[in-house]
């Protein structure tokens, strides 16, 4: 594919439908699971072959605690073979790969692999993957909150400095900036307190493709349909298309 200038720079996607994707199959939703870091990684490698700079996949949510304790378990357990197994060929393919979210709630060993995951990929440059784990966009903006108000106490910052570019450096995200475009899998249309700051302006996308079914050739039809609207930022449709003259 000719990769377009206006190409979506950053795409988050809430991969959505993984039990539901098993259970269809009659299959345990661990099962369901498995295949979808499967489809994750055919949409990391489409994306880095594309120009995609930034994705950003919600791979555990700050919710996800009150889910079974057995599909818990085997969420962790997947999180540590995907680790040991992907790590490698995403840095052989010059992908950084950045966890956002509350770490401290994974067992010590995660966290270890989860560290070391980072420092291997810390210097590559072609894409850059970050993985929303025990996340949730109300945890990112109080964490943000408190972060500049240790700041302002420490004498670091003043009140009058704070404006909303002081606070984003702050998020998760950092300066990885905000998504271009949202994927949602999985046909429910809501956002559930993923990048709640960072998606203000951003185009949304949802399909009733559940996360395993989600292929490069639906990544695409998604960036077709993102790149056929107009962002207008509070402008107005001309004043668009003038600034495009």
């Amino acid at each position: 594919m000719t990769i377009a200038s206006d190409l979506p720079a950053h795409v988050a996607i809430v991969m959505d439908g993984n039990g539901r994707w098993a259970e269809k199959k009659n299959r345990p939703r661990t099962f369901g699971h498995q295949a979808g870091v499967k489809a994750l990684r055919k949409i990391v490698e489409h994306s880095g072959r594309i120009g995609i700079r930034n994705l950003t996949v919600f791979a555990f949510s700050s919710e996800n605690w009150k889910r079974p304790q057995k599909e818990v378990n085997r969420l962790m357990d997947l999180f540590m073979r995907a680790l040991d197994r992907e790590v490698k060929e995403l840095n052989e393919n010059g992908v950084q790969v950045k966890f956002i979210g509350d770490l401290t709630a994974f067992s010590p060993e995660l966290q270890k692999k989860i560290e070391s995951a980072m420092l291997r990929t810390a210097n590559n440059e072609r894409m850059t993957l970050n993985v929303a784990a025990n996340y949730g966009g109300r945890w990112d903006i109080v964490n943000a909150a408190r972060k500049i108000a240790e700041a302002a106490v420490a004498g670091k910052i003043k009140p009058e400095q704070i404006d909303e570019s002081e606070f984003a450096r702050r998020l998760a995200l950092g300066e990885n900036g905000d998504p271009d475009l949202f994927i949602r899998t999985g046909g429910e249309m809501r956002i559930s307190n993923f990048l709640l700051w960072d998606s203000a302006y951003t185009e949304f996308f949802f399909t009733p493709l559940l996360w395993p079914e989600f292929s490069p050739k639906a990544l695409d039809e998604a960036i077709s349909i993102y790149r056929s609207r107009e962002r207008r930022y509070g402008l107005t449709g001309e004043q668009i298309r003038q600034q495009s003259t």
